[in-house]
């Protein structure tokens, strides 16, 4: 999905500046002002976790701080 809105961006940048400027400049901008918004919305789908992905579960690799999370959490570790 991410490389597809990505392609999608380049392609609206190519478009606009070697094709539609030709006929029409306003319609060239307003293309690249659509390209510019699918970056930031593109990262922003890249880095979301799925329903199940549990992060806050994950030891920290600091062996203190995640028997004391433990601990606060009520959990026994094996």
């Amino acid at each position: 999905m991410y490389f597809a809105m990505m392609g999608t961006c380049i392609g609206l940048f190519v478009l606009a500046w070697g094709v539609v400027r030709i006929w029409s400049v306003p319609a060239a901008v307003g293309m690249c002002l659509a390209a510019m918004v699918i970056p930031p919305i593109a990262a922003v789908i890249a880095n979301r976790r799925g329903p199940d992905d549990r992060w806050w579960d994950d030891p920290s690799g600091d062996p203190q701080s995640d028997e004391w999370w433990d601990e606060l959490d009520g959990k026994k570790r094996p």
